[in-house]
């Protein structure tokens, strides 16, 4: 129970009526929600702040400088009303109305913001714990442009991100711990700690149910722990936690602990707790303690009631207003999914700050004859790009001084520094988190995973990637490019073997890259890296040093526009389509057939060419498919889809497909030959087919 008896003076540093304001209007939003709007279905899903107003609006006052970042969760609306945000955007957001923040696309409380004169609300997610890495991410992208790009007034400018301590337990919690320490990046953690996770106690989420204790002794990370009821003890442990981290002397780490006031969400009971735990968490209601903290010291009881009566009525009239808004307009569901450069976003890559690059061209221009393999053709890429853009940074799993496990950024390092190609820890969530938050403040990032299977980890900021621009209605966009290397090669194994594209063409959102020849990957990958959307470049491990995919450099200005197929043989006797290395196997599958075949490789599976694979089916009547990813729900099956759906009459034939069954890729060279697709076997189709 607080003791209200002997009130100590309340911190200078802070504003404490607007405070105040903020605590109260976060308080009566909920309550309305919780008592009036949820049932009555205006708001078909709430998440209550109650309890945890006090730390959030004292911290939202120091984060005033320009690039000052804050990745909130869903708890986060009074840090997000005083921080800018309007009460009628914020009933509008849990209403789903157009006012809101994402225009109705996301749930009310998964918050975004760019600066209305206080901290930048990084775009959130609704996936506990995926707030974490890409704080870290802007945290280092803070350190870089001022160490690297010579912007000393970003210096001091500092990354929060909030989390509860069921969030402690997660991926992304201990990925960005380990950034965030072993880097000293200025990101100060602020765990709410109201002693559940929905209905699970602390202690099994973190042993003695104090993460702040149990990191006493992790190295470059100063830790702060308090009562986040108590405002003088907040206001305190606030203002010397954001002090220090703006020194940029390392990281810090802010425990609050406070009561959870309701259910973790709108259908949750509570159930679980007894009635002297529900009875002792209102005994610690921070609105008491901030009302006795205040009056009379420092405003009079009728001055409080007048303030109490201003915000009610404020807020009364907010939720009238947004309730009054149109609900959105179906029609507009499929709008920014992509960049378009009439309708660039507020902030995020190279667009949010201005910046605009040299604008290249698709006819190669090779400066010698010399042909050159994939694997350097995609490190002279990356050479030239880091060479003319300042915020383009590299980096990965051993990417460094080794120059990747495939030596794609051999010698990259010592050209260009430490802090622009850079060697990662082993955890492919922080490393695809890191590059979202780092592309948020601006830069270029070029993340690699070193094979495609490991990617897995980083399946949830892979995804939350490419929806970010369409979650928040265009305000933000993370402008990536992902390198992943894959495929068979030589040998097999279900780990380092695997496509599997399937999995990214069907995340909205995300761009797929997938060359199959020096030519191709400079001029896909230079679109990309200049480009306004998040990228998988797939770079097949086969084809790395294959003499059939070397090419002569086609200059520094070569660029391929994503969704251009390009058509390496033609006829009309059937249409052949594949990409990556079954490019190479349709190719000598050819060479043993005596018809007019068209062969296209599509380079790009999103987009893909559509309209070239069309045009050629009503050409030739007939059509294959070949791809080395599993057949089940593969990519193939999309375009077979498409092209009985459109060009149905002009067949004269079945639409074949020939792919791998749903199996690992396996160790044995000899199992591989009845998974991925032979030159035989291709031919064998491409025969049966022409018989038909």
């Amino acid at each position: 129970m607080s003791d209200f008896s002997n009130p100590t003076p309340l911190h200078p540093a802070f504003d404490w009526h607007e405070a105040t304001k903020w605590a109260l209007a976060s308080r009566f939003m909920d309550e309305m929600e919780e008592k009036e709007l949820t049932p009555q279905g205006v708001v078909t899903y709430q998440f209550s702040a109650r309890g945890h107003e006090l730390g959030q609006v004292l911290l939202s006052q120091l984060l005033t400088r320009p690039m000052d970042g804050a990745s909130v969760y869903y708890r986060s609306r009074p840090f997000m009303l005083a921080s800018g945000l309007t009460l009628e955007e914020a009933f509008a957001s849990d209403m789903a109305r157009p006012g809101g923040l994402s225009g109705g696309r996301d749930v009310g409380v998964v918050f975004n913001m760019p600066a209305r004169g206080r901290a930048t609300a990084l775009p959130m997610a609704g996936d506990v714990g995926s707030q974490f890495t890409p704080a870290a991410g802007w945290a280092q992208a803070l350190r870089y442009r001022a160490e690297e790009m010579g912007q000393e007034e970003v210096r001091g400018s500092i990354a929060v991100v909030f989390g509860g301590d069921g969030a402690v337990a997660t991926n992304g919690f201990w990925s960005a711990l380990t950034m965030a320490t072993t880097l000293q990046l200025p990101l100060l953690f602020v765990i709410e700690d109201n002693g559940y996770a929905i209905s699970v106690k602390s202690p099994l989420q973190t042993p003695g149910a104090n993460i702040a204790a149990n990191l006493a002794a992790w190295q470059n990370l100063r830790i702060w722990d308090g009562d986040g009821t108590r405002p003088e003890e907040t206001a305190v442990h606030i203002h010397d936690a954001v002090a220090y981290t703006r020194q940029w002397e390392g990281p810090a780490l802010l425990r609050l602990t406070v009561p959870r006031l309701s259910g973790h969400s709108s259908v949750d009971t509570q159930a679980y707790k007894s009635k002297t735990e529900l009875d002792a968490e209102w005994e610690r209601d921070p609105l008491v303690a901030l009302n006795h903290a205040l009056v009379p010291t420092r405003m009079s009881k009728a001055e409080w009631h007048d303030l109490v009566m201003q915000v009610m009525q404020e807020v009364a009239a907010a939720r009238h207003a947004a309730q009054a808004q149109p609900h959105p307009d179906a029609a507009t569901v499929a709008r920014h999914i992509w960049a378009k450069p009439e309708e660039p976003q507020q902030v995020g890559g190279l667009v949010g700050e201005g910046v605009h690059l040299p604008v290249g061209n698709s006819t190669p221009h090779p400066p010698e004859p010399r042909r050159i393999n994939l694997i350097e053709a995609i490190r002279h890429t990356l050479e030239v790009e880091l060479r003319i853009n300042p915020r383009c940074v590299v980096f990965g799993e051993d990417v460094g001084q080794k120059g990747g496990v495939h030596a794609a950024t051999l010698g990259l390092q010592g050209q260009f520094g430490e802090g622009r190609v850079f060697d990662t820890s082993l955890n492919e969530e922080g490393i695809i988190g890191r590059a979202v938050g780092m592309a948020l403040a601006g830069l270029v990032p070029v993340p690699e995973i070193q094979f495609r299977k490991y990617a897995d980890p980083a399946t949830e900021q892979l995804n939350n990637c490419g929806t970010l621009r369409w979650r928040t209605n265009n305000q933000f966009a993370a402008p990536i490019v992902v390198r992943i290397p894959g495929g068979y090669r030589k040998i097999g194994d279900p780990w380092h073997s695997v496509t599997s594209e399937i999995v990214f063409a069907h995340q909205p959102g995300l761009l797929l890259a997938f060359p199959s020849n020096a030519e191709d990957a400079v001029g896909l990958l230079r679109t990309a890296l200049r480009g306004n959307d998040p990228v998988i470049f797939f770079e097949h491990r086969a084809m790395l040093d294959a003499a059939w995919a070397r090419r002569p450099y086609p200059g520094d200005e070569f660029m391929l526009p994503f969704g251009k197929a390009k058509i390496l043989q033609a006829g009309s006797d059937l249409t052949l389509i594949t990409w990556g290395a079954m490019v190479e196997r349709c190719e000598l599958a050819l060479q043993a057939v005596d018809a007019g075949v068209e062969l296209i490789d599509l380079r790009t599976i999103v987009p893909w060419d559509k309209e070239a694979v069309l045009a050629s089916v009503r050409k030739t009547s007939k059509c294959l498919i070949v791809h080395e990813d599993i057949g089940l729900g593969g990519f193939g099956a999309e375009i077979a889809a498409t092209i009985a759906a459109e060009a149905f009459l002009d067949l004269d034939g079945p639409i074949l497909r020939l792919a791998a069954p749903s199996v690992p890729v396996p160790f044995s060279t000899h199992l591989m030959e009845g998974v991925v697709p032979t030159v035989a076997q291709i031919q064998g189709k491409i025969e049966e087919l022409l018989a038909f």
